[in-house]
Protein backbone atom coordinates (compact mmCIF):
# COMPACT_ATOMS: atom_id res chain seq x y z
CA UNK A 1 0.00 0.00 0.00
CA UNK A 2 1.35 3.44 -0.93
CA UNK A 3 1.11 6.55 1.25
CA UNK A 4 2.84 9.90 1.39
CA UNK A 5 3.75 9.55 5.07
CA UNK A 6 3.84 6.63 7.50
CA UNK A 7 3.69 7.70 11.16
CA UNK A 8 4.83 5.02 13.59
CA UNK A 9 3.20 5.63 16.96
CA UNK A 10 -0.31 6.91 17.67
CA UNK A 11 0.47 8.67 20.91
CA UNK A 12 -0.31 12.38 21.34
CA UNK A 13 2.62 13.56 19.19
CA UNK A 14 1.83 11.24 16.28
CA UNK A 15 -1.90 11.94 16.42
CA UNK A 16 -1.44 15.71 16.62
CA UNK A 17 0.96 15.59 13.67
CA UNK A 18 -1.62 13.73 11.57
CA UNK A 19 -4.24 16.30 12.60
CA UNK A 20 -1.91 19.20 11.72
CA UNK A 21 -1.68 17.92 8.14
CA UNK A 22 -5.45 17.64 7.67
CA UNK A 23 -6.44 19.12 4.33
CA UNK A 24 -2.86 19.18 3.01
CA UNK A 25 -3.57 16.48 0.43
CA UNK A 26 -0.99 14.14 1.95
CA UNK A 27 -2.13 10.56 2.59
CA UNK A 28 -1.01 9.31 5.98
CA UNK A 29 -0.77 5.84 7.49
CA UNK A 30 -0.79 5.75 11.29
CA UNK A 31 0.72 2.55 12.72
CA UNK A 32 0.20 1.65 16.39
CA UNK A 33 0.77 -1.56 18.32
CA UNK A 34 -2.17 -0.87 20.66
CA UNK A 35 -5.57 -1.93 19.37
CA UNK A 36 -8.17 0.60 18.29
CA UNK A 37 -10.29 0.17 21.42
CA UNK A 38 -7.33 1.18 23.61
CA UNK A 39 -6.74 4.25 21.45
CA UNK A 40 -10.40 5.31 21.50
CA UNK A 41 -10.70 4.89 25.28
CA UNK A 42 -7.19 5.26 26.75
CA UNK A 43 -6.60 3.89 30.23
CA UNK A 44 -5.95 6.37 33.01
CA UNK A 45 -2.16 6.29 33.33
CA UNK A 46 -2.07 8.72 36.26
CA UNK A 47 -0.11 11.39 34.42
CA UNK A 48 -1.11 15.04 34.42
CA UNK A 49 0.54 17.15 31.74
CA UNK A 50 1.61 20.76 32.34
CA UNK A 51 0.51 22.88 29.37
CA UNK A 52 2.02 26.26 28.50
CA UNK A 53 0.05 29.09 26.91
CA UNK A 54 1.60 28.30 23.54
CA UNK A 55 0.64 24.63 23.84
CA UNK A 56 -2.93 25.56 24.76
CA UNK A 57 -3.08 27.67 21.61
CA UNK A 58 -1.89 24.71 19.54
CA UNK A 59 -4.41 22.35 21.15
CA UNK A 60 -7.17 24.84 20.39
CA UNK A 61 -6.10 25.22 16.76
CA UNK A 62 -6.13 21.43 16.36
CA UNK A 63 -9.61 21.13 17.88
CA UNK A 64 -8.45 19.11 20.90
CA UNK A 65 -9.04 21.65 23.65
CA UNK A 66 -12.81 21.79 23.20
CA UNK A 67 -12.99 17.99 23.35
CA UNK A 68 -11.49 17.81 26.86
CA UNK A 69 -13.94 17.90 29.78
CA UNK A 70 -13.40 20.61 32.37
CA UNK A 71 -12.86 18.05 35.11
CA UNK A 72 -9.64 17.03 33.33
CA UNK A 73 -8.30 20.61 33.21
CA UNK A 74 -6.60 22.14 36.23
CA UNK A 75 -5.37 25.71 36.55
CA UNK A 76 -1.68 26.26 37.23
CA UNK A 77 -1.55 29.69 38.84
CA UNK A 78 1.89 29.69 40.47
CA UNK A 79 4.84 27.35 41.02
CA UNK A 80 6.84 26.91 44.22
CA UNK A 81 10.30 25.29 44.45
CA UNK A 82 11.30 23.96 47.88
CA UNK A 83 14.47 22.40 49.22
CA UNK A 84 14.67 20.15 52.26
CA UNK A 85 12.53 21.22 55.18
CA UNK A 86 12.45 24.91 54.22
CA UNK A 87 8.98 26.42 54.46
CA UNK A 88 9.76 29.23 52.06
CA UNK A 89 11.00 28.60 48.57
CA UNK A 90 11.38 30.14 45.16
CA UNK A 91 8.02 31.32 43.77
CA UNK A 92 7.31 31.73 40.07
CA UNK A 93 4.37 34.08 39.65
CA UNK A 94 2.61 34.89 36.34
CA UNK A 95 2.52 38.53 37.42
CA UNK A 96 6.20 38.72 36.41
CA UNK A 97 5.03 38.45 32.79
CA UNK A 98 1.75 40.31 33.18
CA UNK A 99 -0.33 37.12 33.04
CA UNK A 100 -2.96 35.62 35.33
CA UNK A 101 -1.67 32.04 35.39
CA UNK A 102 1.38 30.03 34.40
CA UNK A 103 -0.52 27.34 32.53
CA UNK A 104 -2.85 24.36 32.86
CA UNK A 105 -2.73 20.71 33.95
CA UNK A 106 -4.41 18.23 31.60
CA UNK A 107 -4.94 14.53 32.19
CA UNK A 108 -2.80 12.60 29.73
CA UNK A 109 -5.52 10.07 28.92
CA UNK A 110 -7.94 12.93 28.15
CA UNK A 111 -5.42 14.44 25.69
CA UNK A 112 -4.97 11.06 24.03
CA UNK A 113 -8.71 10.49 23.70
CA UNK A 114 -9.30 13.99 22.27
CA UNK A 115 -6.48 13.55 19.76
CA UNK A 116 -7.78 10.18 18.61
CA UNK A 117 -11.31 11.55 18.23
CA UNK A 118 -10.00 14.39 16.05
CA UNK A 119 -8.01 12.07 13.80
CA UNK A 120 -10.45 9.12 13.60
CA UNK A 121 -12.68 10.75 10.99
CA UNK A 122 -10.00 12.34 8.80
CA UNK A 123 -10.39 10.98 5.24
CA UNK A 124 -6.65 11.14 4.45
CA UNK A 125 -5.53 9.13 7.51
CA UNK A 126 -5.63 5.33 7.58
CA UNK A 127 -5.13 3.66 10.96
CA UNK A 128 -3.26 0.38 11.33
CA UNK A 129 -3.96 -0.49 14.96
CA UNK A 130 -2.98 -3.59 16.86
CA UNK A 131 0.01 -4.27 14.61
CA UNK A 132 3.75 -4.09 15.13
CA UNK A 133 6.41 -2.83 12.77
CA UNK A 134 8.64 -5.68 11.59
CA UNK A 135 11.21 -3.54 9.78
CA UNK A 136 11.83 -0.07 8.40
CA UNK A 137 13.82 0.64 5.26
CA UNK A 138 14.54 4.26 4.47
CA UNK A 139 16.91 5.57 1.81
CA UNK A 140 17.18 8.47 -0.61
CA UNK A 141 14.83 6.75 -3.06
CA UNK A 142 11.97 6.19 -0.60
CA UNK A 143 10.84 4.35 2.51
CA UNK A 144 9.10 1.07 3.28
CA UNK A 145 7.59 -0.06 6.58
CA UNK A 146 6.94 -3.80 6.86
CA UNK A 147 4.21 -4.82 9.33
CA UNK A 148 4.25 -8.04 11.31
CA UNK A 149 1.22 -9.31 9.38
CA UNK A 150 3.19 -9.29 6.14
CA UNK A 151 1.90 -6.06 4.59
CA UNK A 152 4.39 -3.41 3.47
CA UNK A 153 3.58 0.31 3.51
CA UNK A 154 5.56 2.45 1.08
CA UNK A 155 5.92 6.19 1.58
CA UNK A 156 7.92 9.29 0.84
CA UNK A 157 8.57 9.88 4.55
CA UNK A 158 8.52 7.88 7.76
CA UNK A 159 7.87 9.74 11.02
CA UNK A 160 8.98 8.04 14.23
CA UNK A 161 6.73 8.93 17.16
CA UNK A 162 7.05 5.65 19.04
CA UNK A 163 8.41 6.68 22.47
CA UNK A 164 11.82 7.56 23.87
CA UNK A 165 12.87 3.94 23.32
CA UNK A 166 11.94 4.22 19.63
CA UNK A 167 12.65 1.12 17.55
CA UNK A 168 12.00 3.15 14.41
CA UNK A 169 14.74 5.61 15.38
CA UNK A 170 17.16 2.72 15.81
CA UNK A 171 16.08 1.15 12.49
CA UNK A 172 16.89 4.47 10.77
CA UNK A 173 20.41 4.31 12.19
CA UNK A 174 19.91 7.27 14.53
CA UNK A 175 21.50 6.94 17.95
CA UNK A 176 20.47 8.74 21.11
CA UNK A 177 22.06 9.91 24.34
CA UNK A 178 20.23 8.25 27.22
CA UNK A 179 20.58 9.13 30.86
CA UNK A 180 19.14 6.58 33.26
CA UNK A 181 18.66 8.36 36.56
CA UNK A 182 18.38 5.04 38.37
CA UNK A 183 15.09 6.14 39.93
CA UNK A 184 11.44 5.17 39.69
CA UNK A 185 8.71 7.79 39.44
CA UNK A 186 5.35 7.15 41.09
CA UNK A 187 2.40 9.18 39.82
CA UNK A 188 -1.00 9.14 41.51
CA UNK A 189 -3.84 11.45 42.44
CA UNK A 190 -4.36 12.18 46.11
CA UNK A 191 -7.03 13.95 48.11
CA UNK A 192 -5.78 16.26 50.87
CA UNK A 193 -7.29 18.39 53.64
CA UNK A 194 -5.71 21.73 52.74
CA UNK A 195 -6.38 23.30 49.34
CA UNK A 196 -3.63 23.37 46.75
CA UNK A 197 -4.37 27.04 45.92
CA UNK A 198 -3.70 26.23 42.24
CA UNK A 199 0.02 26.15 43.03
CA UNK A 200 2.44 23.50 41.79
CA UNK A 201 5.21 22.36 44.11
CA UNK A 202 8.61 20.97 43.17
CA UNK A 203 10.12 19.75 46.43
CA UNK A 204 13.67 18.44 46.58
CA UNK A 205 14.05 16.48 49.79
CA UNK A 206 16.82 14.29 51.10
CA UNK A 207 16.62 10.95 49.29
CA UNK A 208 13.47 11.86 47.38
CA UNK A 209 11.89 14.35 45.00
CA UNK A 210 8.25 15.35 45.35
CA UNK A 211 5.96 17.27 43.03
CA UNK A 212 2.41 18.46 43.56
CA UNK A 213 0.30 19.34 40.52
CA UNK A 214 -3.02 21.13 41.23
CA UNK A 215 -6.08 19.59 39.61
CA UNK A 216 -9.62 20.86 39.01
CA UNK A 217 -10.79 19.93 42.52
CA UNK A 218 -9.02 22.24 45.05
CA UNK A 219 -8.53 19.27 47.38
CA UNK A 220 -7.14 16.86 44.79
CA UNK A 221 -3.65 16.95 43.30
CA UNK A 222 -1.44 14.75 41.22
CA UNK A 223 1.50 13.71 43.37
CA UNK A 224 4.79 12.67 41.80
CA UNK A 225 7.34 10.89 43.99
CA UNK A 226 10.79 9.83 42.80
CA UNK A 227 12.70 7.17 44.74
CA UNK A 228 15.30 4.45 44.15
CA UNK A 229 13.58 1.33 42.71
CA UNK A 230 13.93 -0.83 45.83
CA UNK A 231 12.37 1.81 48.08
CA UNK A 232 9.60 2.34 45.55
CA UNK A 233 8.79 -1.37 45.46
CA UNK A 234 8.38 -1.39 49.24
CA UNK A 235 6.15 1.68 49.10
CA UNK A 236 3.93 0.22 46.38
CA UNK A 237 3.39 -2.91 48.47
CA UNK A 238 1.45 -0.88 51.06
CA UNK A 239 -2.33 -0.62 51.07
CA UNK A 240 -4.09 2.66 50.31
CA UNK A 241 -4.42 3.73 53.95
CA UNK A 242 -0.74 3.16 54.67
CA UNK A 243 0.28 4.84 51.42
CA UNK A 244 -1.85 7.90 52.23
CA UNK A 245 -0.28 8.20 55.70
CA UNK A 246 3.19 7.81 54.21
CA UNK A 247 2.60 10.55 51.64
CA UNK A 248 1.25 12.93 54.26
CA UNK A 249 4.46 12.40 56.23
CA UNK A 250 6.61 12.98 53.15
CA UNK A 251 4.82 16.30 52.66
CA UNK A 252 5.46 17.08 56.35
CA UNK A 253 1.66 17.27 56.83
CA UNK A 254 1.59 20.67 55.10
CA UNK A 255 -1.50 19.49 53.22
CA UNK A 256 -3.04 17.74 56.21
CA UNK A 257 -4.28 14.17 55.91
CA UNK A 258 -3.93 12.59 52.47
CA UNK A 259 -5.68 9.65 50.83
CA UNK A 260 -5.27 7.83 47.53
CA UNK A 261 -7.71 9.04 44.86
CA UNK A 262 -6.45 7.41 41.67
CA UNK A 263 -4.45 4.55 40.17
CA UNK A 264 -0.82 3.99 41.14
CA UNK A 265 1.41 4.30 38.08
CA UNK A 266 5.18 3.83 38.24
CA UNK A 267 7.69 4.63 35.49
CA UNK A 268 11.48 4.35 35.12
CA UNK A 269 13.16 7.75 34.95
CA UNK A 270 15.20 8.01 31.74
CA UNK A 271 16.12 11.12 29.75
CA UNK A 272 16.73 10.80 25.99
CA UNK A 273 18.04 13.14 23.32
CA UNK A 274 18.46 11.84 19.75
CA UNK A 275 21.81 12.48 18.05
CA UNK A 276 19.87 13.56 14.96
CA UNK A 277 16.21 14.35 14.41
CA UNK A 278 16.20 13.39 10.73
CA UNK A 279 17.77 10.96 8.26
CA UNK A 280 17.03 10.06 4.63
CA UNK A 281 13.21 9.99 4.43
CA UNK A 282 12.88 9.85 8.26
CA UNK A 283 11.96 12.43 10.90
CA UNK A 284 11.64 12.02 14.68
CA UNK A 285 8.82 13.47 16.78
CA UNK A 286 7.89 13.64 20.45
CA UNK A 287 9.84 11.48 22.89
CA UNK A 288 11.56 9.70 19.99
CA UNK A 289 13.42 12.99 19.48
CA UNK A 290 13.48 14.44 23.01
CA UNK A 291 12.49 12.52 26.14
CA UNK A 292 12.61 15.01 29.00
CA UNK A 293 13.08 14.51 32.73
CA UNK A 294 9.73 15.69 34.16
CA UNK A 295 11.25 18.24 36.55
CA UNK A 296 10.71 21.10 34.07
CA UNK A 297 7.38 19.71 32.76
CA UNK A 298 8.22 20.42 29.11
CA UNK A 299 8.04 16.95 27.56
CA UNK A 300 4.64 17.17 25.89
CA UNK A 301 5.08 20.87 25.18
CA UNK A 302 8.17 20.03 23.13
CA UNK A 303 6.23 17.26 21.41
CA UNK A 304 3.51 19.70 20.40
CA UNK A 305 6.02 22.29 19.18
CA UNK A 306 7.91 19.66 17.20
CA UNK A 307 4.91 18.25 15.37
CA UNK A 308 3.73 21.76 14.57
CA UNK A 309 7.14 22.76 13.21
CA UNK A 310 7.42 19.63 11.05
CA UNK A 311 3.87 19.95 9.72
CA UNK A 312 4.40 23.62 8.86
CA UNK A 313 7.63 22.74 7.08
CA UNK A 314 5.92 20.09 4.99
CA UNK A 315 3.10 22.46 4.10
CA UNK A 316 5.61 25.13 3.03
CA UNK A 317 7.32 22.59 0.80
CA UNK A 318 4.02 21.65 -0.84
CA UNK A 319 3.17 25.32 -1.41
CA UNK A 320 6.59 25.86 -3.00
CA UNK A 321 6.42 22.73 -5.16
CA UNK A 322 9.37 21.25 -3.25
CA UNK A 323 9.31 17.52 -2.39
CA UNK A 324 8.06 17.41 1.20
CA UNK A 325 10.56 14.65 2.02
CA UNK A 326 13.59 16.51 0.62
CA UNK A 327 16.70 16.75 2.86
CA UNK A 328 16.54 20.57 2.93
CA UNK A 329 13.00 20.48 4.35
CA UNK A 330 13.91 17.93 7.01
CA UNK A 331 17.14 19.69 7.97
CA UNK A 332 15.27 22.94 8.49
CA UNK A 333 12.93 21.16 10.91
CA UNK A 334 15.90 19.62 12.70
CA UNK A 335 17.71 22.94 13.13
CA UNK A 336 14.64 24.68 14.50
CA UNK A 337 13.60 21.91 16.88
CA UNK A 338 17.13 21.40 18.18
CA UNK A 339 17.47 25.12 18.89
CA UNK A 340 14.12 25.06 20.71
CA UNK A 341 14.89 22.00 22.86
CA UNK A 342 18.60 21.46 23.46
CA UNK A 343 19.31 24.35 25.88
CA UNK A 344 16.45 23.38 28.20
CA UNK A 345 17.24 19.66 27.89
CA UNK A 346 20.84 20.25 29.00
CA UNK A 347 19.77 22.63 31.76
CA UNK A 348 17.24 20.06 32.97
CA UNK A 349 19.90 17.36 33.14
CA UNK A 350 22.10 19.62 35.29
CA UNK A 351 19.16 20.64 37.47
CA UNK A 352 18.00 17.06 37.98
CA UNK A 353 21.52 15.97 38.85
CA UNK A 354 22.03 18.77 41.34
CA UNK A 355 18.70 18.36 43.09
CA UNK A 356 18.87 14.58 43.41
CA UNK A 357 22.42 14.59 44.82
CA UNK A 358 22.30 14.28 48.62
CA UNK A 359 25.99 14.85 49.25
CA UNK A 360 26.68 17.92 51.46
CA UNK A 361 28.34 20.03 48.72
CA UNK A 362 25.33 19.56 46.42
CA UNK A 363 22.87 20.46 49.20
CA UNK A 364 24.81 23.67 49.88
CA UNK A 365 24.98 24.54 46.18
CA UNK A 366 21.25 24.11 45.58
CA UNK A 367 20.38 26.28 48.58
CA UNK A 368 22.66 28.95 47.16
CA UNK A 369 21.02 28.53 43.74
CA UNK A 370 17.53 28.92 45.19
CA UNK A 371 18.62 31.96 47.15
CA UNK A 372 20.16 33.54 44.08
CA UNK A 373 17.02 32.84 42.08
CA UNK A 374 14.88 34.51 44.74
CA UNK A 375 17.10 37.59 44.63
CA UNK A 376 17.21 37.80 40.83
CA UNK A 377 13.79 38.76 39.41
CA UNK A 378 15.13 38.70 35.81
CA UNK A 379 15.82 34.96 36.15
CA UNK A 380 12.30 34.24 37.38
CA UNK A 381 10.84 36.52 34.72
CA UNK A 382 12.73 34.61 32.00
CA UNK A 383 11.30 31.29 33.23
CA UNK A 384 7.76 32.68 33.46
CA UNK A 385 8.00 34.31 30.02
CA UNK A 386 8.74 30.90 28.52
CA UNK A 387 5.57 29.49 30.06
CA UNK A 388 3.09 32.24 29.29
CA UNK A 389 4.25 33.25 25.79
CA UNK A 390 1.18 32.72 23.60
CA UNK A 391 2.92 32.63 20.24
CA UNK A 392 5.99 31.23 18.55
CA UNK A 393 8.50 33.86 17.58
CA UNK A 394 5.84 36.57 17.50
CA UNK A 395 3.60 34.86 14.98
CA UNK A 396 -0.05 35.76 15.14
CA UNK A 397 -2.57 33.11 16.02
CA UNK A 398 -3.13 30.80 13.10
CA UNK A 399 -6.43 29.56 11.87
CA UNK A 400 -7.55 26.12 12.90
CA UNK A 401 -5.38 23.61 11.04
CA UNK A 402 -7.01 22.21 7.96
CA UNK A 403 -10.04 24.45 8.22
Amino acid sequence: MAFDIVVVGAGPAGLCFARSLAGSGLRIALVERQDEAALAAPADDGREIAITHRSRQLLQSLGLWDRIDGEHIGTLREALVLDGRDRDGLIFSPALAGAQQLGWLLSNHAIRRAAFDEVATLPDVQLYAGVKVASVRAAADGAAVALDGGETLRAGLVVAADSRFSETRRAAGIGASMHDFGKTMLVLRMRHEATHAQTAWEWFGEGQTLALLPLHDPHVSSVVLTLPPRQMQALLARDDAALGADMAQRFLHRLGAMEVAGPRCAYPLVGVYAHRFVADRVALLGDAAVGMHPVTAHGFNFGLLGQDALARGLRRALDGSVPFWSPSVLRRYERGHRAATLPLYLATQVLAGLYTDDRPPARVLRKLALGAGARLPPFRRMVVDGLVAANDGGRSRRRRAGA
